[in-house]
């Protein structure tokens, strides 16, 4: 630590710098901010994180990948709704559910490769994701017509409740069920 600031103190700022932001802010930004190391830093937003938990108070902070927010806690979502316009929630459909799933699994990844995968047209899937703020342009392919490449966002963790990626369940504990031949047969008499 570099401040000569007490622990109350830097927490003091973390909370004032998170609320206003509104918005999740990179560890460096707050590291930067604050001038505590990175890794100290990291262990003092845990021990936050942990107390406000703790505590349940009205807000909490969370962890998205290498950034922070701070958030409501959701068992006081009826009363937050009195004041604020609640987001209309369109359910994304089964087909944009599994284009999601596959850039979650496989990002940076293509368009052409979600095809490729799913062996259909990803288009509209792809633009509503994009829409939504769940996935977002990561980088191009060096490769003729240099094509996206898409990635997941803050939004995308967000929203399904997870700090980083590496929360998504491992591919290999997915079950696919193999289907009797003989059940099919019968089911078509």
């Amino acid at each position: 630590m570099k401040m000569n600031l007490s622990i109350p103190n830097i927490e003091s700022i973390i909370e004032a710098c998170l609320f206003a932001s509104g918005d999740a802010l990179h560890i460096e930004k707050l590291s930067e901010i604050t001038e505590v190391e990175v890794e100290e830093l990291r262990s003092l937003l845990k021990n936050m994180m942990d107390k406000y938990n703790f505590n349940k108070r009205g807000v909490k902070i969370i962890r998205l990948g290498d950034k922070y927010q701070m958030a409501t806690r959701g068992e006081f979502a009826e009363y937050v709704q009195k004041i604020v316009e609640p987001k209309k929630k369109n359910p994304l459909s089964k087909a944009t559910m599994e284009v999601l799933a596959i850039i979650a699994y496989k990002q940076p990844i293509t368009r052409a490769s979600i095809e490729h995968v799913r062996g259909v047209n990803c288009d509209n899937s792809v633009s509503r994701l994009l829409e939504l703020g769940l996935i977002e342009v990561v980088g191009r392919v060096e490769a003729p017509g240099r094509p996206s490449l898409l990635g997941t966002t803050d939004e995308f963790l967000r929203t399904f409740s997870i700090s980083g990626l590496e929360e998504l369940m491992p591919v290999d504990s997915f079950v696919i069920e193999e289907i009797d031949k003989e059940d099919i047969s019968e089911n078509d008499n």
